[in-house]
């Protein structure tokens, strides 16, 4: 019964969002990404009057281009860094997704600054160019390295929840609407864990395992675009969302993936927890749990509106947050072998391993 809701929901939900989008200006930053690559299909069939493409890479807009060869995509090369580039870009524009970031925990890492300049302050940028310009509704991505931070991307996307938090309080509801969605890894996403494995299992490489026993959630791309479009349709100013997420170990990921490509004898090697890596992660901390709000598979976290009275922070406390747990990746429900390849299937490049067809390492 519950499936039947959340089912009825969704094409309720997607129903709105069709409305909404129809004849309407929409902007993705970072737009040839896994996200604006998964989102775009959809709207291009809603009815959008025009999506705006903002990205530095010249390369993949064209690929995009090329691919879709619709009239109503506009491309503008620019650097969310860069005021006067997103100032131009949101002009006239409806609605905003926000997916512009360094995502790389390696890479964030050796170049903290290089992830302040594009998660902070080019969402600062982002914002701020959208309150000038009167965009309706803007929603943000996030991911769940943002809570309990240990590396500098996680801290550069906390920084930038933050800095959307900070926002919302001075925009106008009449006008404006930041919110914003966190969400884990999303499977089969440019850099993440299951092309690496995929590859390295067609070279006859060993499946490198940072620990059995280290814990993620599973989101599939679909799922990812779901919650978004759920955050559009249902944010207020300041809101949080997370979708409730299955979460699998290492080494029950790698085993699908192993009987999948019938290679169930091939090297594991365990190399160990790399620096800033985590066992498991959390979506919820324990603080957020203590006022979030379950709606069907989601969990809105509304925003903390005291105002700048101190007295407020220091004198008066919450007895919930003492008696709450965090929402992760080692409490949620954890998927076994079969119930991962179920999962693992539902992505193109494991249904054409499944066919016995070899897609390009270069593309993994």
């Amino acid at each position: 019964m519950r499936r039947i809701t959340a089912g009825l929901s969704k094409l309720k939900g997607w129903f709105l969002v069709k409305t909404q989008f129809s004849d309407k200006k929409i902007l993705i930053t970072g737009g040839t990404g896994s996200f604006g690559n998964a989102v775009l299909g959809r709207m291009l069939k809603d009815g959008v009057g025009e999506i705006r493409i903002f990205s530095r890479d010249e390369k993949k807009q064209d690929d995009m281009r090329r691919i879709h060869n619709d009239q109503r995509l506009k491309f503008y090369i620019g650097d969310i860094r860069d005021l006067a580039s997103v100032t131009n870009a949101t002009r006239g524009v409806d609605y905003i997704f926000h997916a512009a970031a360094l995502k790389q925990v390696p890479s964030c890492e050796f170049h903290p600054m290089e992830a302040v300049k594009t998660n902070v302050l080019g969402t600062e940028n982002l914002l701020e160019a959208s309150i000038q310009n009167g965009v309706k509704r803007i929603v943000c991505l996030s991911t769940d390295k943002a809570v309990y931070p240990i590396n500098a991307m996680g801290i550069s996307k906390a920084m930038m929840e933050k800095v959307m938090v900070a926002k919302s309080r001075t925009a106008d509801d009449s006008k404006t609407i930041i919110c914003g969605t966190r969400y884990g890894n999303v499977m089969a996403s440019r850099g993440s864990v299951i092309p690496l494995f995929i590859s390295q299992i067609l070279k006859g490489n060993p499946i490198t395992i940072t620990d059995p026993s280290m814990t993620r959630f599973m989101m599939t791309l679909e799922d990812a675009v779901d919650l978004v479009m759920h955050a559009f349709i249902n944010g207020k100013n300041g809101d949080i969302f997370v979708q409730k997420a299955p979460a699998a170990t290492m080494e029950c990921l790698a085993q699908a993936l192993l009987e999948i490509m019938e290679k169930s004898n091939h090297e594991i090697k365990v190399i160990g927890t790399r620096h800033g890596e985590k066992l498991f992660e959390t979506l919820l901390s324990r603080e957020e749990m203590a006022t979030a709000q379950e709606i069907e598979n989601y969990f809105r976290v509304p925003p903390d509106l005291r105002d700048l009275n101190y007295g407020k922070f220091v004198d008066e406390g919450d007895k919930k947050i003492s008696h709450s747990e965090d929402y992760n990746s080692h409490n949620t429900k954890r998927l076994d072998v079969k119930e991962m390849k179920s999962l693992l299937l539902k992505l193109d490049i494991v249904q054409a391993l499944a066919r016995g067809e070899k897609p390009s390492i270069e593309g993994l």
